[in-house]
């Protein structure tokens, strides 16, 4: 077979080529080729000036390497795995023998490196560049949750805890809630791209060599902003590999929980159902079913589960180079890296077309039973002891909803659960208002509560 020019021939594959080194090599040698070029530039850059090898080879492995940065730039996609080759790294080195028009034995290019120091520097250039795409998408989706956050302060829904109608609050203060968890989120992604963004580059095989070598410029060649301290950390550490698998179960996780209240709001009539976003049903020709939501549930558990599985083969791997604690885990870290960057651009978009349809009414949100909390605090600011306030309205409950209460039932109950005090006209009438009037929570003035005016300043 040919590819761009380069003779393949096609071998048999043995039992280990076929179920291991092949399928790993379709797997990574799409993202790792164009890295290790990149990487091997730099390399020969720094042999170069520290004259570790001749000003003319390292000329012909630099014409040589561009030829390959040209070539993956115009086609991204690798030639067949063919057995000739064990993997992406030998790959590099036979197409940058063929192109520099020399054997592989004359190439300087692995002078001074080791596939496990290049392995686990362009495993960092990888993912620096997802978790870069990724932290784009939760700023985005943070601020589409805020601008909806501010446009719906004013909005007041039913707000639940253990799926039972709790208090009112707004459609503004759940959004503002999640923009601040995407926030945190955004911080979380930041520190790891720091730490990512350090080069194992010259560590070779975990000890270093005797040669004059610079980490420090390769690092700066390649955009990296330090050096790993440690060369051993620097080959066998995976502290890095995990925090990726993990931040975006965490993240993944937090977004779940939202798409399931939405699908709440949907299926109550509360917001519309974003068109963009929904499949028709094939029966019933009334259904807009927006499984969008249930796809960003379904990602969320598969990132749980590439998270689970980097866990378990780093836990299984001994301190030192070892596969199953780097290489055999970047295909789940690559995978949750793209499905993490979609589940954003899908919630953001969502949320950027979210709008209210029929939020409840008050009278609903009153016969819920949510505004009881509100009913009870305005008896407390008449003096009546948190506890006795709250069985004063547990009893009021019981004989019927909010909205049916009248004076003379706020002070029997009182006087049946033992308020000692006769209660006032004024505090009779806070309580019944606390209990009628949910949209007073819009001007609820605590600075982290669902008050317009707070939601608006968070």
């Amino acid at each position: 077979m040919e590819h761009k020019g380069i003779a393949m021939t096609t071998l048999p594959l043995n039992t280990y080529q076929q179920h291991h080194l092949r399928p790993t090599y379709d797997h990574h040698a799409p993202y790792l080729f164009r890295p290790m070029v990149r990487a091997s530039q730099a390399h020969v850059v720094m042999l170069t000036e520290q004259g570790l090898i001749p000003a003319e080879r390292g000329a012909r492995l630099l014409r040589g390497l561009g030829e390959l940065h040209a070539a993956v730039a115009a086609d991204n996609t690798p030639p067949v795995f063919d057995g000739s080759v064990e993997d992406t790294y030998y790959l590099v080195e036979k197409r940058l023998a063929e192109a520099c028009g020399i054997p592989t034995s004359q190439l300087d290019v692995q002078l001074a490196r080791s596939r496990n120091d290049l392995d686990a520097g362009v495993f960092r250039m990888v993912l620096r560049g997802q978790l870069l795409r990724v932290l784009d998408r939760v700023l985005a989706t943070g601020a589409t949750a805020l601008d909806r956050a501010d446009r719906y302060a004013d909005v007041v829904i039913t707000g639940y805890t253990h799926r039972r109608p709790a208090q009112p609050t707004t459609i503004g203060h759940a959004l503002a809630g999640y923009a601040e968890a995407l926030a945190g989120e955004a911080v979380a992604y930041a520190d790891l791209l720091d730490q990512m963004n350090r080069s194992p580059l010259g560590s070779c095989a975990f000890a270093g060599t005797d040669l004059d070598i610079s980490p420090a410029l390769l690092a700066e060649l390649l955009g990296f902003d330090g050096l790993v301290t440690n060369s051993y950390e620097a080959v066998a550490g995976a502290d890095h590999l995990v925090r990726v698998a993990t931040l975006n179960a965490q993240a993944l996780a937090t977004g779940a929980r939202l798409a399931r209240t939405l699908m709440d709001w949907l299926t109550w009539r509360w917001v519309e159902t974003p068109g963009d976003f929904t499949q028709g049903s094939s029966i019933m020709p009334q259904k807009r079913n927006p499984v969008v939501l249930e796809h960003l549930v379904s990602m969320a558990g598969a990132t749980a589960g590439d998270a689970a599985s980097v866990l378990n083969n780093v836990g299984a791997a001994w301190w030192e180079d070892s596969n199953n604690a780097t290489t055999d885990v970047q295909v789940r870290l690559w995978d949750s890296d793209d499905r993490t960057e979609r589940f954003f651009a899908l919630l953001g978009g969502f949320l950027e077309q979210l709008a209210p349809l029929e939020p409840p009414t008050p009278t609903e949100i009153v016969r819920s039973g949510a505004t009881t909390t509100a009913a009870a605090d305005a008896l407390t600011r008449h003096g009546v002891p948190f506890r006795a306030a709250h069985s004063v309205v547990g009893r009021l409950v019981r004989g019927g909803t909010p909205d049916a209460w009248t004076p003379d039932d706020v002070r029997a109950a009182a006087q049946a659960v033992g308020v000692t005090e006769p209660l006032d006209d004024a505090a009779v009438q806070d309580l019944i208002a606390a209990a009628v009037r949910p949209e007073l929570v819009l001007d609820r003035a605590q600075a982290d509560g669902p008050g317009a005016a707070a939601v608006r300043a968070q």
